[in-house]
């Protein structure tokens, strides 16, 4: 063993609950333990880097980590924080949002490493083949209604109704565990504080159809500071996969955290040690204007779910909307980029020939674009002999300035008139 587990999770803040003599079963000797995740969709988001982060710290600890995609429970649905029943996939979904998720896991968890290293596995595999009849004799005998009556995952969703489908997924749930003790000798679940009576479940079933001994340890939901949702943005979900949520994007959710918020995530999300943590915030009390914890935060998290060149990518971006930049920067944007920082400016479209045979910036940015950046020829002589206004972060020195641009990504024209209004048009065929 190389360090106490449960001793790193509580520095960090990520044990919620947990049961009796977990903490002297694995400084006993290596363990095996396992986490569920959802395969709703074909990327996790940054909800699920909690448990991503729980498992890669309980391999550091020298233990064994397994990832169970829920191939069949994603067919079922778990009512666990739910307020309604959720959509069930088709097999072939299901098989491609696996495979997603396994690539995303791999970037975290060490495959390939000896004894412990991380294997996924998927609750299909032993369901798939597994009848209605037999499952009701051999785990619904050892799990009285009343015992899953008391759960509040079930409480809190009977008065606004719940099919058998979803009141059954604790048993689903608990044989998983149970199925893993025997035949992988898992010892151990980890999941999320909502989770704990579907774990729970397992220990039980384990305990009463094995006579066997099992654990768990849960780990506290994330709540940000001002009380709105941790992952969620005005756009939905903050996810992993960079064809969703830009690395930009991305990056700029971790740089926007509040202090109190980024002194909790860099625990939670980083694998920076206590000293280096407590060093951090000190040189951010410091100079919180300097917002080094965010740019800390933002830095390591971005490189390790996207890559080092996605992270500069993410700061040359960031500079062209809130610092100085250059036309060189902003050629340098990959299309992707470009559109995720410039998303939501106004836009307007042209045509090239448009484009061509434009006699100079001023006709290029009032009529020509539609009126966009311009609503008048007047209006925009005015402010481009003010110095105000830029084309591609090149500052236009006289309104007769021939139009003759270098097109980004060979079709965009970024216009700027001021420091923060910005107009996107794009040259068309």
């Amino acid at each position: 063993m190389t360090k106490d587990f449960v001793e790193e999770l509580k520095w960090r803040g990520m044990i919620h609950d947990m049961m009796p003599g977990v903490q002297d079963q694995l400084n006993k000797e290596m363990t095996a333990a396992y986490i569920g995740f959802d395969p709703t969709a074909d990327s996790l988001h940054i909800g699920s880097l909690v448990q991503i982060m729980t498992l890669v710290h309980f391999q550091k600890a020298g233990h064994k980590p397994y990832a169970l995609v829920g191939g069949a429970t994603g067919m079922v649905g778990d009512p666990s924080g739910k307020s309604a029943e959720r959509n069930l996939l088709s097999e072939d979904i299901l098989n491609h949002n696996l495979e997603c998720v396994r690539k995303q896991l791999e970037q975290f968890l060490d495959f390939d490493c000896g004894d412990n290293s991380a294997e996924m596995v998927n609750n299909y595999d032993w369901f798939k083949n597994f009848n209605f009849l037999d499952f009701i004799r051999d785990v619904g005998k050892h799990i009285s209604v009343n015992y899953m009556m008391a759960k509040d995952s079930v409480k809190s969703r009977l008065e606004s109704g719940m099919s058998f489908t979803e009141f059954s997924y604790q048993l689903v749930q608990g044989y998983d565990f149970w199925w893993l003790y025997n035949n992988k000798n898992c010892k151990v679940q980890l999941g999320g504080s909502d989770q704990w009576g579907n774990i729970v479940t397992g220990t039980e079933l384990i305990r009463r159809k094995g006579q066997g001994e099992a654990w768990a340890i849960t780990t506290p939901l994330i709540k940000k500071a001002d009380g709105t949702k941790f992952g969620k943005t005005e756009g939905g979900n903050v996810w992993l996969d960079k064809k969703l949520t830009s690395p930009y994007k991305f990056y700029q959710y971790w740089l926007n955290s509040s202090d109190e918020d980024a002194s909790n995530y860099i625990k939670i999300f980083t694998l920076k040690n206590k000293e280096e943590i407590d060093a951090l915030i000190a040189e951010h009390k410091e100079a919180p204007h300097m917002r080094k914890l965010q740019q800390e935060l933002g830095k390591d998290i971005t490189t390790r779910v996207h890559s080092e060149e996605d992270y500069n990518m993410a700061i040359k971006a960031s500079g062209i909307l809130f610092g100085k930049s250059t036309t060189e920067d902003l050629e340098s944007l990959d299309e992707d980029t470009f559109l995720s920082v410039f998303e939501g400016v106004p836009q307007t479209s042209i045509s090239k020939s448009t484009f061509a045979h434009s006699q100079n910036v001023t006709d290029l940015l009032s009529e020509e674009s539609n009126g966009i950046v311009f609503t008048s020829k007047g209006e925009a002589r005015r402010m481009i002999k003010g110095g105000g206004v830029s084309i591609n972060k090149t500052k236009l020195e006289s309104e007769n300035q021939a139009a003759d641009f270098k097109l980004l990504n060979d079709k965009y024209l970024l216009a700027q008139k001021g420091k923060k209004n910005y107009f996107l048009i794009t040259v068309e065929d």
